[in-house]
């Protein structure tokens, strides 16, 4: 699959350099102009990302010409497949390699961590310390959330952050990465914790996106909001019973 996406992307950003090549001045005034602009860019970064980028400009204008022109094209289809097969192998031995830098990073960091005043570690490896303590109830598995978090790597770098929207998320307490799905049983209503997770707790080999690298720790603050179907601890006030209802509109 990661294959068929690189070739996909080889030829898009060969589209993008038609009739171009690295030392063409073009403009960029038109929203057509600026889309195209935008199309190459963000596929240049996708592809840096991937590993390839060494690719030459040149040589991708001088296939969209060739094609352009209905030449002859100058390397066989068997020497092409050939190609993007040894670009994709050494792409995967990069992203093995910083897979295998970072849980060493990691390890390294949760091992500090763990050393520091206030943080706890649990069972499973799960490092936590508590910025704001309440009494609120705690949720259970099968419960739905309200909370408020910002996520970062272990060098300081945001890679979500519902703080920054300004918008609390809903969710489930049982859906979510498992360090998250015990971080919060642990959680009062109204608290506000920091969690260190390991990777394998969080997303561990698999990257879910460009901004969190192969086998992240990943620090979270993280603050319950509330439990959904739940007062919070400035609802929960007690009803007056019956009688005392009724001595009242006396």
């Amino acid at each position: 699959m990661r294959q068929h996406r690189l070739a996909a992307a080889m030829a898009l950003v060969g589209l993008v350099l038609s009739g171009c090549d690295s030392q063409t001045n073009v403009e960029l005034k038109t929203p057509a102009q600026k889309a195209s602009y935008g199309i190459g860019l963000n596929m240049g970064k996708s592809l840096a990302q991937e590993g390839m980028d060494d690719l030459d400009s040149k040589a991708v204008a001088q296939g969209i010409e060739d094609a352009i022109g209905k030449k002859e094209q100058r390397l066989s289809d068997e020497e092409l497949i050939e190609a993007f097969a040894a670009l994709q192998k050494r792409a995967e031995e990069r992203m093995a390699a910083l897979g295998e830098e970072n849980a060493k990073a990691g390890k390294k960091f949760l091992e500090e961590n763990a050393k520091r005043q206030g943080v706890t570690t649990t069972a499973s490896g799960l490092q936590y310390e508590a910025l704001k303590k309440t009494e609120g109830a705690q949720p259970k598995p099968n419960d739905v959330v309200t909370v408020h978090y910002e996520g970062r790597l272990t060098d300081g770098t945001v890679f979500d952050s519902s703080i920054e929207r300004g918008s609390p998320i809903d969710l489930p307490v049982s859906g979510v990465i498992p360090g998250w799905v015990e971080g919060l049983q642990l959680m009062h209503v109204g608290e506000k914790f920091k969690l260190y997770i390991p990777s394998e707790l969080a997303y561990g080999e698999q990257s879910p996106s460009p901004s969190i690298p192969a086998n992240s720790v990943l620090v979270f603050e993280l603050e319950l909001l509330g439990i959904k179907d739940q007062p919070t601890e400035q609802e929960a006030e007690p009803e007056p019973e019956a009688g005392q209802a009724e001595a009242q509109g006396e």
